[in-house]
């Protein structure tokens, strides 16, 4: 395939991004009632509003050529048909058959995987269920009532934002903890939440020999051991999710309590797999299967609807519209669910592990920009923060609201208000304050003469950021596989349209191997010195001190 800058619809799109560059959403707005009718797009109980996007008809008709120029259709099939295109690391990337509720095969080298699937589904069930009713007990006898995730990446985020997503949903004598940064003080803060004869481990990395993973696994089972005082224990505490049996045996975990999953498997896409067995203990076997039904129904959505009807290919070619065309490089993330608080986290890593790439499928540079920045967090607690940079800084952005309708913890009049804060942001970044309004404003409050013209400056907002609102009617697990699919394909699709790999990342390999040579350095046990004088000065400077 050519590059996307060689495609007659990229050229097209930069005509037409030139053309419309004075056009505000106001008028927009103001010109096309239907506008909102014509640039939304609802699924089950979500609604997707991308009318305050910088698009007339012409933009979206010109993007959704560009995706079939792209031969994006062609790319969906072969992402489903499991064809190898992950070519760096040559394997298929097939995280959809984790969450697959039908009956159909999925195929890798001509081999159905659906049984092995369905095999590590129900052994998982069949733990999670012990541990829940209490017939998995530790080393004394106790009952569990904490599980500690130990991971990193994809092995940390997924299960954590689901767990803390579907809060409500979970066994209130159940208490999931997560376990990941190698500073020696997050383990000590999480063991000392922690009761040793109550406490089940949950070791979480495909090789077993992720740095942080394992140093957080050793000092996790020398805390379990000076409590409990036998190596016995280490079976009745710790279990694996990994594909190195011989490491996890020596380790100490029984191998009938790992856990396996696949090499077409990416770490950021597999809280669907095996590496969700903290969510199913903590949810229910019922409720993890609710949240594999909805990722599967937005799974054959992404597969089989029409391209101008396809949320994913949406949301995904307002993002190449917005960063290629409107040079909007920062994406942000704004919630309006406290369950959702580790979203932006969850979606950084998602978007910018898979799409942040200078390197095409044929291994030359691009020259056009790729994956944006993707932050965020909390919106109610943004707007006392960072929303003066949304409003009237210099850098422009695209962002992403998302809310629910009906929330699961009513308290007095607050989400009422909270969502009035939501749809109120969504229209301010829209609309701006123009200097009329300002100064009608001013006068109102009594300011006059020069007074007013001075501060009259500050009081004015360009507007014109474009957002897209996603509402929902309430969070349950159905729902969250849902949004989680849907920010997934839309990278992939983005991928496509940017002629790059989204599922490898050679990108984290070299700070990886950095590490294994400055360690012993600060160590004292090499001799070697790193090359650079700043890297060598702040090894002795630590080492000094």
């Amino acid at each position: 395939m050519p590059k996307p800058t060689e495609l007659p619809a990229w050229h097209a799109l930069q005509q037409h991004a030139e053309s419309t560059a004075q056009q505000h959403l106001r008028t927009l707005f103001a010109t096309d009632p239907d506008r909102f009718q014509r640039f939304s797009r609802r699924y089950e109980n979500l609604l997707v509003d991308f009318s305050k996007q910088r698009i007339t008809s012409e933009t979206f008709e010109l993007l959704l050529e560009l995706a079939r120029q792209a031969e994006l259709p062609a790319a969906i099939e072969q992402l489903f048909a499991g064809q190898r295109i992950n070519h760096t690391e040559n394997r298929p990337a097939l995280h959809m058959a984790l969450r697959n509720r039908s009956a159909r095969p999925i195929l890798v080298d001509d081999q159905d995987v659906m049984p092995e699937v369905r095999g590590v589904l129900e052994q998982m069930r069949r733990f999670a269920d012990k541990v829940r009713s209490g017939a998995w007990t530790g080393y004394t006898g106790k009952p569990i009532r904490t599980v500690v995730n130990i991971g990193i990446g994809g092995s940390d985020l997924g299960p954590k934002l689901v767990c803390q997503a579907l809060r409500p949903y979970g066994d209130p004598m159940l208490e999931i903890l997560f376990l990941s940064s190698i500073d020696g003080a997050h383990a000590r803060h999480i063991l000392g939440r922690c009761d040793p004869e109550t406490t089940l481990f949950i070791v979480a990395s495909k090789t077993f020999t992720t740095q942080e993973t394992m140093t957080n696994a050793v000092t996790a089972r020398e805390w379990l051991l000076a409590a409990l005082g036998h190596e016995a224990a280490v079976a009745k505490h710790f279990v694996a999710v990994s594909t190195n049996l011989r490491a996890v045996q020596a380790f100490g975990i029984d191998p009938g309590n790992m856990f396996v999953f696949w090499d077409w498997v990416g770490g950021r896409y597999s809280l669907w797999s095996a590496i969700g067995l903290s969510i199913m203990i903590y949810l229910g076997y019922e409720r993890f299967y609710e949240l594999l039904d909805g990722a599967h129904a937005l799974d054959e959505h992404f597969r089989h609807t029409p391209l101008a009807d396809n949320l994913p290919v949406i949301l995904a070619l307002l993002g190449v519209w917005n960063g290629n065309f409107l040079a909007a490089h920062s994406h942000v993330i704004l919630v309006y669910d406290d369950y959702l608080l580790n979203l932006a986290n969850y979606l950084q890593q998602l978007d910018m592990e898979s799409n942040g790439k200078s390197v095409d499928r044929d291994g030359g540079l691009v020259n056009y920009s790729t994956g944006p920045i993707v932050w965020g967090g909390l919106g109610n607690n943004g707007q006392h923060a960072f929303y003066q940079l949304l409003h009237q800084g210099t850098h422009q952005f695209a962002a992403d609201f998302l809310a629910p309708v009906h929330t699961t913890d009513p308290v007095g009049d607050h989400h009422s208000i909270l969502l009035a804060n939501c749809l109120a942001q969504s229209q301010a970044l829209m609309t701006g304050r123009t200097a009329d309004e300002a100064r009608a404003e001013l006068s109102a409050q009594g300011l006059k003469g020069e007074a007013l013209e001075a501060l009259l400056p500050y009081k004015v907002f360009a507007g014109n950021r474009c957002s897209s609102t996603l509402l929902y009617e309430s969070l349950t697990p159905r729902t969250l596989g849902i949004l989680l699919a849907l920010y997934e394909h839309k990278i992939f699709v983005q991928g496509v349209i940017w002629h790059i790999n989204s599922f490898d990342q050679w990108g984290v390999e070299l700070g990886k191997q950095l590490t294994k040579s400055i360690l012993p350095q600060l160590q004292g046990r090499a001799t070697q010195v790193a090359p650079d004088s700043s890297t060598r000065s702040l090894i002795d400077y630590c080492q000094q001190r």
